[in-house]
């Protein structure tokens, strides 16, 4: 027989007690249910616990040296159950995400910050990657939820929202361009560019769009990260086109962002889990959050 949570609460209550009358009113118990708890754990140990008499409860010799060993252990036990009934009404957990790093760089810090104030012990573990990674990244379970790039999914993925980022192209103040407000992508063509690597999210709505435009550019460099990207085009190496909520444009007091003409340059993203792996209770109330704050503004 193995020991009983209920049990050893009943029997650490009694010692502390030092009477049944007054331990089954802590428990809210009748006393002829305590007692039956406190003689089960008695079978279980093999021994008496207490001598009682009308007058008076006393510990045996075994229940003076099991008390310290079942107060650590129902201590343990009842912690165990406050943290899985945190993770369970999801009060408390990590958040798993991968996701787009213009999305970590931008919207998602206020995001967390909104929800720790609804949800103080939500902790977050991120993973700023290509939208390919973030892809592979929940579907192999090392995340949750992504915040990902592109449209096109496999039976593996479900998604859970779709929207879309608008690109910009980005060139210092002095180029011609920055005197427009809205460019085509014949002008944008003419110069040599920074374009994100082959398989980033914003590289293939790029690729599509030159490509639908019949424009073949000069291609200068092609750096993963958009912050590469933005430090190519200040340092005078050609224009980079990026999405307009990238906040590595908006740190650049030497550059500015111009519109596109047309509907081709625009990314699609997605938040996405695994298709038939329900979340846990802590990162369907972020996704929850999330949702709701894309019906005011853009966020990714």
């Amino acid at each position: 027989m193995d020991l009983n949570l209920r049990e050893i609460r009943a029997f650490v209550t009694v010692a502390i007690a030092g009477s049944f009358t007054q331990a089954a009113s802590r428990l809210h118990l009748s006393q002829p249910a305590l007692t039956v708890q406190i003689r089960r754990l008695e079978e279980t140990v093999g021994a008496r616990l207490f001598d009682r008499n009308s007058r008076s409860v006393a510990l045996t010799q075994t229940g003076r040296e099991l008390l310290p060993l079942l107060q650590r252990s129902l201590d343990d036990m009842e912690r165990v159950l406050r943290d899985a009934r945190a993770l369970g009404d999801g009060t408390s957990g990590t958040v798993r995400l991968a996701c787009l790093p213009t999305f970590a760089a931008s919207a998602l810090p206020d995001l967390i910050q909104a929800f720790r104030k609804r949800v103080p012990q939500a902790a977050f573990q991120i993973r700023d990657v290509v939208a390919n990674t973030v892809n592979t990244l929940v579907r192999n379970e090392e995340a949750d939820i992504g915040l990902t790039g592109g449209d096109a999914f496999d039976a593996s993925l479900e998604v859970l929202y779709e929207g879309a980022d608008r690109l910009v192209v980005v060139c210092p103040k002095t180029h011609a361009l920055a005197r427009k407000r809205r460019v085509s992508i014949s002008e944008v063509a003419r110069s040599p560019l920074v374009l994100t690597a082959p398989g980033t999210s914003v590289r293939s709505v790029v690729d599509a769009a030159l490509e639908d435009a019949g424009c073949v550019p000069e291609i200068a460099c092609e750096p993963t990260y958009m912050m590469t990207a933005v430090a190519m085009v200040r340092g005078g190496l050609g224009l980079t086109i990026l999405p307009a909520t990238a906040r590595e444009v908006l740190a650049e007091p030497d550059l500015v962002a111009r519109s596109i003409g047309g509907a081709a340059f625009v990314r699609p993203i997605a938040l996405i889990k695994k298709r038939g792996r329900t979340l846990p209770p802590i990162t369907q109330a972020f996704v929850e959050q999330f949702l709701h704050s894309t019906r005011s503004s853009t966020i990714a």
